[in-house]
């Protein structure tokens, strides 16, 4: 995300929206994890969007949601979260069933993802 533009959710009963305003104010939460990601993985703005629209983003939450149980501020708990999404790695199977190569971080994996299911779309 080269500019400083917050894509809203297009998702907000599922997805990280839906999933993380059980846990914390989800307007804050999604401002903070868009940024955050955006700047971990270089992705795009709509890239960034669609993944935490997506089951991925659901499932990022509740990492996000752990790390708040565990005492963590919303901030902390998103960068917590991301250091091990971006620990975690894409193994075979995933590489097999969804074609992210394997090794990559998973955040930066499953982004990407989506910012290729977005691209195509538009050829």
């Amino acid at each position: 995300m080269t500019s400083s533009t917050i894509l809203p959710t297009a998702n907000e009963a599922w997805g990280f929206y839906g999933s993380i305003r059980h846990n914390a104010d989800p307007a804050e939460a999604w401002r903070l994890a868009s940024l955050s990601i955006a700047a971990e993985t270089g992705a795009s703005e709509e890239a960034v969007r669609a993944f935490l629209d997506s089951r991925y983003g659901r499932h990022f939450a509740d990492d996000v949601a752990n790390a708040l149980f565990g005492g963590l501020n919303l901030t902390a708990a998103i960068d917590s979260a991301i250091e091990r999404w971006m620990e975690w790695r894409i193994s075979r199977s995933i590489e097999h069933e969804l074609g992210i190569p394997r090794g990559l971080p998973y955040l930066t994996g499953f982004v990407f993802m989506h910012q290729a299911l977005l691209e195509a779309e538009v050829d």
